[in-house]
């Protein structure tokens, strides 16, 4: 597979409309389904969260204030967003966690390797030691990605999707 022609792009709060389309996209969220969790918008049957443009400014601020990092990433050569990616200080685990969203359309097209390496690089420039993530153990590609980029396994967990045990991995990976 080629290399991307990819950048980082901290959105600015009308660029916001992006996450919006990916977050309100069954596709792209289906991954996201199944979870027993209670926050704003949240579909259980497909994953999808609502961002209305009402709640942008509030997350925007969220993210400057919390020190969140955020980024959509961006194909160079097609002049598109085509997914995001994040890190954030976790209070409760005393640890940064990252997270990567590729949207359906642009998936298995050597996205997501080559983000996770600009995410790890800026997460290391600003000066973070460790970034972790978790996911279903059965998402074989993801894992492989993960890894391909030197994340490893430090955890196996079993948690409820649409209230069947499934099994899924802690990653980390020191910086």
């Amino acid at each position: 597979m080629n290399k991307k022609n990819i950048s980082l792009y901290i959105p600015r709060l009308e660029d916001y409309w992006y996450e919006a389309k990916l977050q309100s996209d069954p596709n792209t969220m289906s991954y996201n389904a199944g979870y027993d969790v209670s926050y704003f918008g949240y579909h259980y049957d497909t994953g999808c969260i609502d961002f209305p443009k009402e709640k942008w400014e509030e997350v925007y601020n969220k993210r400057i204030n919390e020190n969140k990092f955020f980024a959509y990433i961006k194909d160079n050569d097609l002049d598109e967003f085509v997914g995001y990616c994040n890190y954030h200080y976790n209070k409760s685990k005393d640890r940064y966690e990252c997270g990567i969203l590729i949207e359906s359309k642009y998936r298995g097209k050597g996205y997501s390797k080559e983000s996770l390496n600009l995410l790890r690089n800026k997460a290391k420039e600003n000066g973070i030691k460790s970034l972790f993530d978790n996911f279903e153990i059965d998402r074989d590609n993801t894992l492989n990605i993960f890894e391909s980029v030197g994340f490893k396994i430090v955890k196996e967990t079993i948690w409820k999707k649409f209230n069947k045990d499934v099994v899924g991995v802690e990653v980390k990976i020191d910086l």
